[in-house]
């Protein structure tokens, strides 16, 4: 299954966008051409009056104006989805921990738990002996109940822990 993402949409309006441009732009230069040649004819037909001239009774240009008009809207779209994305990098992304009941922790592993959910999940271990004020032993024990209690995931990086709420 193909799947497409919204710049490759907008891409693809764009480049549909262009294409109508252009096949917009040599259907009104054929139209053009052939309302002159009714006004000539009817310019020099001594019988016929201006007035009468069927090109100026018709909406024709009317019609290739609003499709200008709604091919630009497609441009447009186009382009703010190629955009949209560069825009949306900027924001900070809402995250979404499992849900646990803090009253089973005990007051050591609730301080480390909404230490760890402060860092948006994510923080080192050496970090948290650092915040906490905790020995480097005791971070180990109170990281290893919580582990048990499946509240966190511990993800070695060289030298430290990087702790991880589930």
């Amino acid at each position: 299954m193909i799947t497409f993402s919204q710049r490759h949409i907008g891409y693809g309006l764009v480049g549909f966008a262009l294409l109508l441009f252009i096949l917009l732009s040599m259907v009104k230069l054929d139209v053009d051409k052939q309302e002159e040649f009714i006004c000539k004819a009817v310019d020099e037909s001594p019988t016929l009056k201006m007035e009468d001239c069927p090109v100026h009774n018709s909406n024709t240009s009317w019609w290739i104006i609003s499709a200008y008009a709604l091919n630009f809207v497609i441009l447009g779209i186009g382009g703010f989805l190629i955009v949209l994305p560069r825009f949306q990098q900027g924001k900070p992304q809402q995250v979404s921990f499992k849900t646990i009941d803090v009253s089973e922790l005990d007051d050591e592993e609730k301080k480390v738990y909404h230490l760890i959910r402060e860092k948006k999940g994510s923080v080192y271990q050496s970090e948290l002996v650092k915040e906490t004020g905790f020995s480097k032993v005791k971070v180990t024990r109170v990281l290893d109940k919580l582990a048990a209690k499946q509240v966190i995931d511990r993800q070695r990086r060289g030298m430290t822990n990087i702790v991880v709420l589930k």
